[in-house]
């Protein structure tokens, strides 16, 4: 008998048909024995629902008042679920986020968890109930306001209640069966992967795939919990994350990932003096604006040129941030362009294979693709290109690397 824990988001629960559909899948679980913890995110399109409901009561509004409505749609699941299941014979119960006690920061709309009391949970699983948990929410520890977790958060919510729960597995549902090495829509070639690292996960998660919340993969990994990504359509088997000692490092590149969520914003003739960079910088952090590629060129004449890139939805308020302080320092001109995109190949095995970034480079330049930054880690290459010619390069890449291809087993997978 396991503990397990299952997400399901919001296109697995669209409907009242998908929602019973669901409430079968988990009886078949419990028939076996297992004890279980699902969380739910709301129904498709509801969310995007309420926060254009808000948005016509007011054009900003309060951010405290917009979690409370938000989180009105996990609590319609969770209801609607718990209903289905009791007419399956199932005794399921019901909690919100500050019922099942998980505690968060005052970060309105982005809210981290910083604990989760599990007493209760525990009580209702010891009594032979099913316990359905509202995702994507939380409380305040200090004000018991209601919190959310921003986009994605019902994954975050999952692991984090599998790890406090120490559940055997987390199983995260979606629409798709697993992690593949890219997007289908983009390359119908591309392969669901049996196994991804939760390095290669994080790097995945940072630079496009929807699969996960990138922040549910790093709680993942710091406290060990398996996550077993599949569909809810099929009864086949997805994608497991796993601890990197469970890799096999023979394939060099795992995926190919891109956003075009990116701005590029270059700050010419910059003094090359201490403590410039931390000024243009600082009122972006303050704002909390991500600032992600930066580079910097060599300086010429005591000046230099600086550039980065930021979150498209993020551009026009960097820009008004920039400027002021570009001018005050004796900057030139400010410039920007949201016609980019971000291509990036992930792969533990890079750090045990030369000539990766070389390959890479030649196959974007066979294409005529040209490369305006990059920056590099371990275990990623990644280059900004223009957007017009991101699925060129997502399935030039795919291709160059083999990841079309199934790896041959080794010999100690054989034994």
């Amino acid at each position: 008998m396991a503990l397990i824990v299952q997400k399901y988001g919001g296109t697995s629960v669209g409907d009242i048909e998908r929602i019973k559909n669901v409430a079968v899948r988990v009886k078949r679980g419990l028939d076996q024995g297992h004890r279980m913890v699902v969380v739910l995110s709301a129904m498709a399109g509801v969310t995007n629902s309420l926060i254009a409901l808000a948005q016509q009561m007011s054009p900003d509004p309060d951010p405290r008042e917009l979690d409370v409505l938000l989180t009105t749609g996990e609590q319609q699941s969770v209801a609607l679920f718990c209903m289905a299941a009791r007419d399956l014979g199932i005794p399921a119960r019901s909690l919100l986020g500050f019922q099942a006690a998980i505690l968060t920061d005052r970060v309105f709309g982005r809210a981290r968890i910083n604990y989760i009391e599990t007493r209760r949970i525990l009580e209702l699983l010891d009594k032979g109930r099913l316990v359905v948990v509202a995702g994507f929410q939380g409380v305040d520890e200090d004000t018991g306001d209601i919190t959310t977790l921003g986009r994605g958060g019902s994954d975050t919510t999952a692991v984090a209640l599998a790890a406090a729960l120490r559940a055997d597995v987390c199983e995260i549902y979606t629409d798709v069966e697993g992690v593949f090495t890219t997007d289908p829509n983009v390359e119908p070639k591309a392969r669901k992967l049996k196994q991804v690292a939760y390095e290669e996960m994080l790097e995945m998660a940072s630079l496009g795939a929807k699969v996960l919340d990138i922040r549910s993969v790093a709680l993942a990994a710091k406290f060990g919990v398996k996550v077993h990504v599949r569909s809810t359509f099929s009864d086949r088997e997805g994608t497991m994350v796993v601890p990197e000692a469970h890799i096999d490092e023979k394939l060099m590149v795992s995926g190919v990932a891109y956003t075009k969520n990116e701005a590029r914003i270059k700050v010419l003739d910059v003094p090359d003096q201490p403590g410039v960079a931390s000024r243009l910088f600082a009122p972006i952090s303050q704002a909390g604006i991500v600032v992600d590629v930066i580079i910097q060129n060599t300086s010429a004449d005591g000046h230099t040129d600086l550039t980065f890139t930021v979150p498209r939805t993020d551009f026009k308020r960097a820009l008004e941030l920039v400027g002021p302080v570009a001018a005050e320092i004796g900057a030139g001109q400010v410039e920007g362009d949201t016609n980019i995109a971000k291509v990036s190949i992930i792969g533990i095995g890079m750090r045990n294979h030369a000539g990766v970034a070389a390959k890479m480079f030649s196959t974007l330049a066979r294409e005529n693709i040209n490369i305006q930054t990059i920056n590099t880690s371990e275990i990623k290459i990644s280059c900004i290109i223009d957007e017009k010619y991101t699925e060129l390069a997502v399935r030039a890449l795919h291709e160059a690397f083999g990841l079309a291809e199934e790896v041959e087993p080794s010999r100690e997978d054989l034994a």
